[in-house]
């Protein structure tokens, strides 16, 4: 049973001998059920009111573990939010399909100076002349303090309020779905933050023993799990339902330890399914996923999870090193000069192979005769592949203006379902660093220490990285959109815009089909895209090719490609598309 067929301050709490309800000043009974529910003893208030449990005779009044608001922080009461009292204008909202679409991946609390939902609302044409069909929001779940990037946090269906709550997140997504853009939010099943967590106290959500990257095990297949994988359903169905999102991207799935019969996201993806064929539009679920493993998208039926789509951090990986030359930590495999071609043809550098940052064999082929391209998405930039080096610096720092737009070119062009992050578009010159405002001095200043040995195995100065509890940290990694009126700024995202025309007229570049490339001896990379080539010079010296006759030159990364006749002349760092 779901929790919208229960009373809606019903509350599971198997652990504690007694629940009692407290609500606008009263205290209210609650009994217990032989299931560990337990339900109010009387009638309780109607309307908007603000509440929370109190568990045995501790007099700390704690808040519901589903709570969809918590005005004064995690460690306040919670708020009941009704969805009924939003007056949506998107009744009419199609939905929209991943295939062909591009996604643009969005920090509300960096996204703009204010911060804020409504402030994101205003940039909404910026992000339809980059031609993207989707807005991903990082995490916008509760968590302890004003700034976080939203992975530490503890109340999974609680909108954090200083971005606007649920209300303003409702503005946003019926204002993308009027603007013809979807919404994918960034969600966390597989661990919770480190303050504010009072889980545990109502019930086994964690499991006794192991723990991931982050923290305890969610209990998925251990004793009462079929309450803790229920509570996970329904806030992901949430999202859908009394949000209007389109699409979910589950983080770090690999860390979600499940040996029950059917893996959580089997059943995730089947009520999904159910839930999108009752809604009659398109949803999507899209894993993250260190596992390079295929199953995460096949169908059910065929022995897999039957998500829509996942990460490959292989392609950032290959095309970082083919045009930086940065070799270290997990980037050392992708040194070998044949990593990129090897992404294009088939999916995913590491399918079985060796890798030696985990010193181990990793990953599984994709069988690409069968598979949709479509189904990895890739991307020169992310908020990962930003915020976890050491100084949350952009490839701004490391690329000229050609070279940025040659990344552009060929994540844009990919067979794969592409991805921008925040401010790539116009080359920010703003890092993107890891912060925090953890009120507790000692939780700060563990996460601090934490981030310095974190980058020890990549060889990273730890001199260099800043402090994320420092309220700069987070200042400077707001986005400055100054910037993109003027000099190199503007003609990057004159570029991103012309690459998104490209997209719109030319149907072969959408084609969901593994690419065809190869690389020659002078370092010519060519992906031929249907009857469209693209065209990268990926080595030390100029290149220089004869097209045919009949060639059109549709797109240039800059002034290093250059066609004289049906000479096509490549600088090192530039491409075309012909």
């Amino acid at each position: 049973m779901t929790r919208s067929e229960r009373g809606r301050f019903d509350l599971w709490a198997p652990v504690p001998d007694q629940v009692r309800l407290s609500i606008e000043g009263d205290v209210v009974a609650m009994r217990r059920g032989d299931d560990g529910w337990w339900t109010p003893a009387q009638a309780v208030a109607d309307g908007e009111v603000d509440y929370g449990y109190l568990l045995d005779d501790d007099p700390t009044v704690l808040p519901d573990p589903r709570s969809r608001r918590q005005p004064d922080g995690v460690h306040g009461r919670s708020r009941t939010d009704d969805p009924a009292t939003f007056a949506w204008t998107d009744s009419n909202w199609p939905g929209r399909p991943l295939e062909g679409s591009a996604i643009y991946e969005l920090h509300v609390g960096t996204f703009t100076p204010e911060g804020t939902f409504d402030a994101a609302l205003d940039k909404l044409d910026h992000l339809l002349s980059l031609g993207v069909g989707f807005v991903e929001l990082m995490p916008v779940n509760a968590f302890n303090g004003t700034h976080n990037w939203g992975y530490d946090g503890v109340l999974w269906s609680a909108v954090h309020e200083p971005y606007g709550g649920p209300a303003g997140y409702r503005r946003f997504v019926d204002g993308c779905h009027r603007a013809g853009l979807g919404v994918i939010q960034d969600v966390v099943h597989n661990h919770l933050g480190p303050s504010g967590n009072y889980l545990p106290r109502f019930g086994p959500y964690l499991k006794t023993d192991g723990r991931n990257t982050w923290g305890d095990l969610i209990n998925l297949d251990g004793e009462a799990s079929h309450e803790v994988r229920r509570f996970i359903l329904d806030s992901a169905l949430m999202w859908f339902q009394d949000f209007h999102v389109d699409g979910l991207r589950l983080d770090a799935v690999h860390a979600l330890e499940d040996a029950s019969p059917v893996h959580l996201l089997a059943e995730l993806s089947a009520e999904v399914d159910l839930l999108q064929a009752r809604l009659g539009r398109p949803l999507t679920l899209i894993a993250e996923s260190d596992l390079n493993d295929i199953a995460m998208v096949t169908p059910r039926d065929e022995g897999g999870h039957g998500l829509t789509a996942q990460w490959s951090d292989d392609f950032h990986h290959a095309l970082r090193v083919a045009f930086t030359g940065e070799a270290s930590g997990y980037y050392a495999d992708f040194a070998d000069q044949d990593a990129l071609v090897k992404v294009f043809n088939e999916g995913f550098f590491h399918n079985g192979t060796y890798s030696s940052f985990r010193e181990r064999d990793h990953g599984r082929p994709i069988p690409t005769g069968t598979t949709p391209s479509s189904r990895l998405v890739v991307y020169s930039q992310n908020h990962d592949q930003v915020g976890n080096r050491a100084r949350g610096d952009r490839l701004t720092e490391h690329l000229d203006e050609e070279q940025l737009v040659c990344l552009a070119m060929l994540t844009l062009t990919s067979p794969y379902t592409p991805m921008l992050f925040q401010g790539e578009e116009w080359a920010s010159s703003r890092p993107f660093a890891f912060f925090t405002s953890h009120p507790e001095a000692d939780l700060g200043r563990a996460v601090a220490e934490g981030r310095v040995a974190e980058f020890a195995r990549m060889g990273w100065d730890p001199a260099t990285v800043p402090d994320p509890q420092d309220p700069d940290t987070f200042a400077r990694s707001k986005l400055d959109w100054d910037e993109l009126r003027s000099g190199m700024h503007a003609r990057v995202l004159a570029a991103y815009q012309e690459l998104a025309k490209l997209r719109a007229t030319q149907p072969d570049l959408l084609t969901p089909s593994f690419g065809r490339a190869s690389r020659d001896d002078d370092g010519l990379l060519t992906l031929r895209r249907g009857s469209r080539t693209v065209l990268a010079a990926l080595g030390d010296e100029p290149v220089t090719r004869e097209l045919e006759p009949e060639a059109e030159l549709l797109f240039v990364t800059g002034p290093g490609a250059r066609l004289e006749g049906t000479r096509l002349t490549l600088a090192p760092g530039s491409g075309a598309v012909v």
